[in-house]
This record gives structure tokens, C-alpha cells and sequence, in this order.
């Protein structure tokens, strides 16, 4: 036989009732527990008729707790904050060796996947938790330990950990090059489709940008397809819809299987194109510590 469920008063009027003995007010209660004055006075007028007794003195819209009120308060206040002192306990735990690193798209999808695989390897007792976004540190609002974004985009408050350099030149698909024309002059590229990555605000380099390193401007001619989104313009590339500009770090694995190959030998390098930001306020961790030697490691070495 369950004595203890036989015993227990009905557990959902206890936050109401510790909530209206603390503040002395059905309605401020209510307001903290997001519920209505009703729903607490309903509540807390159960746990009365199941013990069979007043806890609370009901005087010109104010509510005083009785001597048995008062006992009860101290019971269930101390096993609240006993049960509240041991989940945040476990809770602490579950999270110990977890690790939430928040990348951009294009950088978790083609370049931080592929090689995860060797951190876990070295780290088996870390957790790597990856979350993406398209927009910059100051709009992401949720947690974060380590973040991977391009230089120059907000940051906000969070430290910076290290810069990563990298290098931009156009890839394309093998097949949309005509068999007897493999490599390209930039002042081939006229006849051809130029796809584009457009971000607001803008944070990676672009045609426009690209080519006048060498001095160069945009035909108004050109023929030209846009895109939201670098991972989907990519993609556009590897299906022959055109030339874009890839960076090296993420367009990398699709020219080594031969998805995109290069058709000019140009190239602009970008001594400080990424960086690796931890979030200010966080305590030392060893597992974050881990995870930004990993990253560095990666990053620098290639």
C-alpha cells in the first residue's frame, strides 16, 4: 500500500500556497505563477478541505496565514527548496561535460561536420552540442559557449577566442564548362551566369568586391542569379547553374570529390576571414578549453 500518496496533500495547490504565504496575496501569487486569483484561491481552498483546516485569515481583501498555516509554510518551503537545490544539482551535472558551439550554416554544414568526428574521438567523455544561424552573435538570444562566425559580423560582447585566415576564388560544376575550354581568364567570365550570395548586412566578399582586386569591374551585362543563402548557392554551383564564389574552407570537400572545380587560377586570401568567439560571463571550462585548442588546431593547420 501507498502510504505516502495516502498522506501527501494534492500536490498542485502547493506552489500556490507557498506563493500566497511568502507574499501574504492571492493576487500577487497569481500574478508569479502566471495563473488567475480564481485558480489560487481554488487551489489553496482544496488543500484547506483536505486537511481540514484554514490556513489562511481572509480580512478586507488581505489574507494572513493562521498558526497552521504557518507550520505548513515551513514544510513545504524547506521541501521546495530542497527539491528546487537538488534539480539544479542535476541539472549542473547533465551539463558538465556539454558543449554548445554555434556556427554559421555554410561553416557547420561543410566544413565543421566532415571533421567532428576527430574531436570525439579525442574527447569521448564531451558532449558537442552544434546549433546554427544565419545572422550575427548580437541576434542570437539563446545559449552558446563557443561561436564560429565571419570577422566583422557583430559580435556584441563575447571574447574573441582566435582568427582563421581563408581565400576566395569562383568554382563551379565540371559540366558547366565547355569541354574545350577548362580554364578561364576573368575576362572570360562575361558570358557567363555569376551566382551571388547577398546577406544583409553584407559579411562575405563578393563579385563586386572580388574583382576589383584585380582591378576589375562588373559588366552591367553579366548575366546574374541571386541567392539568401551561401549553402544554396553552393548547391546551385554543383548543379551547373552558374560560377560562385566559394571560400576555400567550406568549398574544399565538393572540389576534392569533384562536385566543383576551379575555372580561373585566381585567388584574393583573407589573412582574418574567421573567428572563434567564447560568450563573455561564462566560468573556465575545461571542456570549452578543449573544444577552442581543437578548433584552433583545425583552423590554423590547413
Amino acid at each position: 500500500m501507498n502510504k505516502l500518496g495516502k498522506s501527501l496533500p494534492p500536490l498542485a495547490s502547493l506552489l500556490p500556497f507557498e506563493a500566497a504565504a511568502r507574499l501574504e496575496s492571492f493576487s500577487r501569487a497569481a500574478k508569479e505563477l502566471h495563473l488567475t486569483q480564481a485558480a489560487v484561491s481554488r487551489q489553496i481552498r482544496m488543500l484547506e478541505e483536505d486537511l481540514a483546516t484554514r490556513l489562511f485569515s481572509r480580512r478586507n481583501r488581505a489574507v494572513y496565514l493562521t498558526e497552521d498555516g504557518r507550520e505548513l509554510w515551513r514544510v513545504v518551503s524547506s521541501a521546495l527548496h530542497n527539491i528546487g537545490t537538488g534539480a539544479d544539482r542535476l541539472r549542473g551535472a547533465s551539463r558538465r561535460h556539454r558543449v554548445v558551439l554555434l556556427a554559421q550554416l555554410c561553416e557547420a554544414f561543410y566544413w565543421l561536420m566532415p571533421r567532428l568526428s576527430t574531436f570525439h574521438q579525442r574527447h569521448p567523455e564531451i558532449e558537442i552540442n552544434v546549433v546554427t544561424t544565419t545572422q550575427p552573435l548580437t541576434d542570437f538570444d539563446s545559449h552558446f559557449d563557443v561561436a564560429l562566425q565571419s570577422t566583422g559580423r557583430a559580435s556584441g560582447a563575447s571574447l574573441l577566442a582566435f582568427t582563421a585566415a581563408d581565400e576566395v576564388f569562383p568554382v563551379c560544376s565540371p559540366g558547366y564548362l565547355s569541354p574545350h575550354q577548362t580554364r578561364l581568364t576573368l575576362q572570360d567570365l562575361a558570358p557567363y551566369t555569376l551566382l551571388h550570395y547577398r546577406a544583409t548586412p553584407p559579411h562575405q566578399m563578393e563579385w563586386e568586391s572580388w574583382l576589383a582586386v584585380f582591378g576589375l569591374t562588373l559588366d552591367n551585362g553579366t548575366k546574374a542569379t541571386h541567392f539568401n543563402s551561401y549553402p544554396m548557392m553552393l548547391q546551385a554551383a554543383v548543379e551547373g547553374h552558374g560560377i560562385a564564389l566559394g571560400w576555400r574552407r567550406t568549398a574544399s570537400r565538393l572540389l576534392e570529390s569533384g562536385a566543383l572545380v576551379r575555372p580561373c587560377i585566381e585567388s584574393v586570401p583573407l589573412p582574418q576571414a574567421i573567428s572563434v568567439f567564447t560568450r563573455q560571463g561564462l566560468p573556465e571550462r575545461p571542456e570549452t578549453e578543449a573544444l577552442i585548442q581543437w578548433l584552433q588546431e583545425e583552423m590554423l593547420n590547413e
